[in-house]
């Protein structure tokens, strides 16, 4: 009987294109657009609450619109013990929080923490369940004392 046939030493990495979601920027843009009447149910001033909600909705908007134009950012994550990069940089504390529909993947870059929100319209089934099995393998980061 020939010899089995060996396993390949693992699977591919892990790589996603994040890019912002048109659902979370629509809901900035409602938000914005509500502003102005949720001003009017506080107890601000009269001769303030409209001009403050249009100021607040402003904000909202340009929040949006700053948001809808972030550039796209790449991701990979390697099988075990590899660096995970963003945008071709290594990056340090990966962790991934999933939140129903919605996952959250953040990390350490440079000494500061930074995150990306998945959003359903921006990764397919088959992309979240792979992003969900290449965190689940890597191995658990050692504590510091």
């Amino acid at each position: 009987m020939p010899n089995s046939a060996h396993s390949s030493p693992g699977s591919a990495p892990c790589r996603l294109e994040w890019r912002p979601s048109r659902w979370q920027a629509a809901a900035q843009v409602l938000f914005a657009l509500l502003m102005p009447w949720a001003a009017t149910a506080t107890a601000l001033p009269a001769a303030a609450q409209w001009p403050l909600g249009l100021l607040a909705g402003a904000g909202a908007a340009l929040q949006a619109w700053r948001y809808a134009r972030r550039p796209p950012c790449d991701i990979v994550i390697p099988v075990g013990e590899g660096t995970a990069q963003v945008d071709g940089q290594p990056v340090d504390a990966l962790a991934l929080h999933d939140r129903g529909p919605l996952l959250q993947l953040s990390w350490r870059l440079h000494g500061r923490r930074q995150a990306r929100l998945f959003w359903p319209d921006t990764l397919t089934l088959a992309a979240r369940r792979e992003l969900r099995l290449a965190m689940q393998a890597r191995p658990i980061p050692c504590s510091r004392p």
